[in-house]
């Protein structure tokens, strides 16, 4: 069933979602603070609007995807007013946990159902419309968004009430962060012992080291052609959206009590690497700071 669409925030993720929303036959209107994303948006058949306010008018349904919990919050404390009882709202952003539960309780207080939605799967996975959503939310939230998300992605789970997407998210990245630390560490390592990255890689790739970050995100040139390290280490996911979920994941874990050492130690590390200037870099790029390299060294 065709449904009308508010989308808001068009960037490099949520302007190729949007996308496959209309390619969908859904009718999309979107927002964006970035001329450029309009236009882009504009191209992909994005009817675009003048405001949050002015996408959403006439919506039975809602997607944000917005850089942080406060323009979530913002955005979503704006539209409250003006969405009807019923509109279904999805986030999409990757959040703080206590940032995606504010969301829900301003949606419920509006008589709408909502759902917090990370993704995982990058720009490609956006445009591919492959992505995995980790949604949080009731079930009957769940089952009215779950339509939507299986148009932009390829995996959707539901993993439990408000604020349980987030929760994913930011533990699915943590495993993701401190493994490409290890595999970067280990073919530096390797690099050290005269072992080539053909023979590390048909190694580890059918042992005991196999893991996504080996085989699908290999941080050096060869073994696995679609990685970031054949193309100059352009993101990707860039290191600086690594940071950010890693910080989240540990304040998470302060917040709740959990002990994290190694996701505490892959957020110094990427934190170096930020402030030495590689945030915009892929963040497998990170195995030149570990071999003690500049940037673009390989």
């Amino acid at each position: 069933m065709a449904r009308t669409i508010g989308f808001v925030g068009l960037g490099n993720m949520g302007g190729p979602m949007a996308a496959n929303l209309v390619k969908a036959g859904h009718s999309v209107r979107g927002f964006d603070l970035a001329p450029a994303s309009l236009d882009a948006a504009r191209d992909a058949g994005i009817a675009v609007a003048a405001s949050a306010l002015e996408a959403v008018e006439g919506a039975d349904a809602v997607v944000t995807m917005l850089p942080a919990g406060r323009h979530v919050i913002d955005v979503w404390t704006q539209l409250a007013g003006a969405l009807p009882a019923g509109t279904l709202l999805i986030d999409s952003s990757t959040i703080d946990v206590e940032s995606a539960r504010k969301a829900h309780a301003l949606a419920n207080a509006r008589g709408c159902l909502s759902v917090d939605a990370p993704v995982s799967g990058g720009t490609g996975g956006a445009r591919a419309g492959t992505l995995t959503f980790m949604a949080g939310g009731s079930g009957d939230a769940f089952a009215a968004a779950e339509p939507l998300l299986k148009v932009m992605g390829k995996n959707v789970f539901h993993c439990g009430e408000a604020g349980a997407g987030q929760a994913a998210k930011i533990c699915n990245n943590m495993i993701l962060g401190i493994s490409m630390i290890g595999v970067c560490e280990a073919f530096a390592l390797g690099e050290k012992l005269g072992l080539s990255h053909e023979a590390l890689y048909d190694v580890a790739s059918v042992s005991s080291g196999q893991c996504w970050s080996l085989t699908t995100y290999c941080p050096v040139p060869g073994p696995v052609p679609t990685s970031p390290a054949n193309t100059g280490y352009k993101p990707g996911f860039a290191a600086a959206l690594m940071l950010k979920d890693l910080r989240l994941a540990q304040a998470a874990a302060i917040a709740a009590g959990a002990s994290t050492p190694l996701g505490a130690e892959a957020a110094q590390i990427y934190g170096l690497f930020d402030g030495l200037g590689h945030g915009g870099e892929d963040f497998s790029a990170i195995i030149h700071m570990l071999r003690g390299q500049g940037q673009g060294q390989q």
